[in-house]
């Protein structure tokens, strides 16, 4: 009876080692990245007990590096390069985003062009803009423009799907004066450039500036 029981205990043993083994061995090409980043550098941590090709973490950082320079790139859509990458290798991640925001949360560096932020930002000035879709009236976000690419403005009202994006700077710039002569008579016509203020979708707004 002792000999069948421990015949039992045995085999039951075997069985969960067996277990145990298949378990590592399917998990071994599945790891955790953390993708650490202040919007200028990013650096890359894994999570593993097996060795991780090196290649594959090299190629990581550098697409990482590139998305986060990207003002179109999201937390989803990292994540899904990283993933695709991994793929490439047979393997699986799972991908955390940190930053100085928290987890999951994007940076992006930009500069500041011309000046009708002015005097809250002035022409040249490096902005970190947070990633985000949650912003209200009186935030300074960074915006998609149908004419002018990026832009950086204060959100002046929210109506719907739409926000109306001003500008701090509202002083209009002479740019020339042109003289003309119409029947014998000299005219002086002044070109005036006014403030950007616009209204624009909600989903034009790239993020909200966070530190100037």
């Amino acid at each position: 009876m002792k000999l069948k029981t421990g015949l039992i205990i045995g085999l039951l043993v075997l069985v969960a080692l067996a277990g145990s083994s298949i378990y590592v061995l399917s998990n071994q090409h599945s790891i955790g990245i953390t993708i650490t980043t202040n919007g200028t550098d990013v650096s890359i941590a894994k999570s593993s007990w097996f060795n991780v090709p090196e290649s594959m973490i090299g190629e990581m950082k550098v697409k990482a590096l590139a998305d986060v320079q990207d003002a179109d790139s999201n937390v989803g859509s990292i994540k899904a390069d990283m993933q695709n990458i991994a793929s490439k290798y047979n393997y699986t991640v799972q991908v955390k985003i940190s930053s100085q925001f928290g987890e999951d949360q994007l940076p992006l560096i930009a500069t500041v062009k011309g000046t009708s932020m002015v005097p809250t930002l002035t022409d040249g000035q490096e902005i970190v803009v947070l990633k985000t879709a949650d912003f209200k009236v009186g935030d300074i976000v960074v915006a998609h423009h149908p004419d002018y690419n990026l832009i950086v403005k204060r959100v002046g009202e929210i109506n719907g799907s739409q926000v109306y994006l001003k500008s701090d700077n509202q002083a209009i710039e002479v740019i020339q004066n042109q003289v003309s002569y119409v029947n014998g008579m000299k005219q002086i016509v002044t070109i005036q450039k006014t403030p950007l203020n616009t209204w624009l979708p909600k989903s034009n707004v790239i993020g909200v500036v966070k530190e100037y």
